[in-house]
């Protein structure tokens, strides 16, 4: 009885489970196109990232550098070509041809890796491995192209309900937002209102070791 390299769900034979083999034959699909989104996040072309206009007199130019490193010799194409000519080696094939741009690279390396899937997730003892860090290398990615929303707790929701109560939901706001929506009661707090709402939240919060009423953490939601 093997388990899968990825999940580690037990498996009757193979390394890679159906559901983990499919999700690494997405990623590989996938692998051009996050290559080619990572372009927006480098400098323009003949200017270095450290340096603005005028000698660096500017601030530095908004450049992630991740998506250098990405776009790089060691990075996504390296991580590609590498696991694509171990799969090859494995399989007793010859090494594979390297030519064209990084572009057409990344490509060539996914494409010939998502042709011989079957046979990594059946026949390879690497699969895990091999999984594993692509999916390693597609978080990486997305954490540039697409980072998570960053947001600040800014205070509770001092709405008047239908009841005369107040609404109490948690009030979040994500950076370079306009304007904050109550996600419980849908009313809109524009930033002249924040400072006066995250006051009402400090002057809300008991000390520390301070007695909670009963029924405190009942009726209306505190959503986090």
């Amino acid at each position: 009885m093997n388990t899968c390299g990825l999940c580690e769900r037990e498996l009757e034979h193979g390394y890679l489970c159906p559901g983990c083999t499919r999700a690494t034959g997405e990623r590989l699909d996938q692998m051009p196109k996050l290559y080619d989104a990572l372009a927006a996040f480098l400098p323009p072309p003949g200017r270095r990232p450290e340096y603005g206009r005028a000698g660096g007199s500017e601030a530095p130019l908004p450049v992630a550098e991740p998506a250098l490193n990405l776009r790089g010799p060691g990075g996504m194409v390296g991580v590609l070509e590498d696991w694509r000519s171990a799969m090859q080696a494995d399989r007793g094939w010859g090494a594979p041809a390297v030519r064209g741009s990084t572009e057409e690279r990344v490509r060539t390396a996914a494409r010939g890796l998502s042709l011989n899937l079957e046979w990594i997730a059946s026949s390879w003892p690497m699969a895990g491995a091999f999984a594993e860090e692509l999916r390693d290398l597609e978080r990486s990615v997305l954490s540039v192209v697409n980072p998570p929303e960053r947001t600040r707790r800014l205070g509770n929701c001092v709405e008047l309900t239908a009841d005369g109560s107040q609404c109490g939901a948690v009030l979040r706001v994500a950076d370079g937002a306009a304007e904050v929506r109550c996600a419980w009661c849908g009313a809109v707090w524009p930033p002249d209102t924040w400072m006066t709402l995250a006051r009402l939240q400090q002057a809300a919060t008991p000390p520390v070791g301070a007695p909670v009423e009963a029924g405190a953490a009942e009726g209306h939601p505190s959503h986090v």
